[in-house]
């Protein structure tokens, strides 16, 4: 039987300069994929593995029961869902998603009319800093289950965001990678700001950290609803792997930080007035292009709560 120091010998001997390919998954190209037709919205595929786009459904009105099912299982199916033309006040923004749970009240970011509403707001004052691959808020106990983006003000070119799926991210690992990196755990914390960093956010940031502790999540979580094993580290938010040295933890989580990159397991979405994007925060990680400099771009996001990783 191998032991604990041997698993973790074997996870620490993984060169942070191995070149990795995508294995090239496969998945049936229709929107009745695993669970039949949809009945009550229309839905479109924007990629093989990751993204569709939902239409006929106004988000700013309740939902009948039929309606959301739906959502609900694209949203497990899908990963993250596009709609257009949406005209959501921030109260039916924050009304939407609480069909999904309990709201998020982020300990850093500003916020708009309502606390559990986030503001998003960047221009040549205050530019972008989303532009890493990362899940939103690990560092919690319960991170979340998702989040709800919404697009009020975009800059003419640039500002796409970006989701990966990290179902594909660990299953197209080697399998020898993924027995090394099964059962380990890592730990997860809000980052240390440089000396340079400044402003109301960063302020934030430094009190929020100096309030929590680091928290352990599993390297590989499993998925609460659809079971799928899941790649659960990231390059925010993610600091070390218990029981690895210091290098030996660095290189591992450098090669599993770029399987986020590979765009065959991405998809990208340009933004618009009214758009909408909501993702599963637990099975993505998203990464916000700030290419956009210097001009304007104002988005608002609600959270979910979700459960603890195992």
């Amino acid at each position: 039987m191998t032991t604990q120091t041997e698993q973790l010998g074997a996870a620490s001997s993984v060169p942070s300069s191995r070149l990795i390919r995508p294995t090239l998954l496969t998945r049936q190209f229709r929107a009745d994929h695993a669970g039949g037709p949809y009945q009550h919205l229309e839905l479109i595929p924007r990629s093989r593995l990751i993204g569709a786009e939902v239409r006929g459904v106004d988000l700013a009105r309740e939902p009948a029961p039929e309606v959301l099912a739906e959502l609900k299982r694209a949203l497990l199916e899908w990963k993250v869902l596009f709609f257009h033309g949406q005209q959501l006040t921030a109260r039916e923004h924050a009304s939407l998603a609480r069909h999904w749970g309990e709201l998020e009240d982020h300990p850093f970011l500003p916020k708009a009319e309502i606390p559990e509403v986030v503001r998003l707001e960047h221009d040549a004052s205050r530019p972008g800093t989303e532009n890493i691959w990362h899940s939103d808020v690990s560092f919690s106990v319960t991170p979340p289950m998702g989040s709800v983006l919404r697009a009020i003000k975009v800059p003419e070119l640039g500002g796409d965001t970006l989701w990966a799926d990290m179902s594909a991210a660990y299953e197209g690992l080697p399998v020898e990678v993924r027995d090394r990196i099964d059962g380990l755990t890592a730990i997860h914390e809000i980052p240390l700001l440089s000396d340079e960093a400044d402003g109301e956010v960063a302020q934030n940031i430094r009190a929020a950290r100096a309030r929590s502790r680091p928290v352990e999540h599993p390297v590989v979580r499993t998925h609460p609803e659809t079971g799928k094993k899941l790649l659960y580290v990231n390059a925010v938010f993610t600091s070390s792997i218990v029981g690895l040295t210091e290098k030996d933890s660095r290189d591992l989580l450098d090669l599993l930080f770029r399987q986020a990159a590979h765009p065959e397991y991405q998809i990208r979405f340009r933004w618009e007035p009214g758009a909408v994007a909501f993702w599963d925060n637990r099975a993505t990680q998203h990464y916000a292009v700030s290419d956009y400099y210097p001009d304007f771009r104002l988005m608002e996001r609600v959270t979910i709560i979700g459960d603890r990783p195992y």
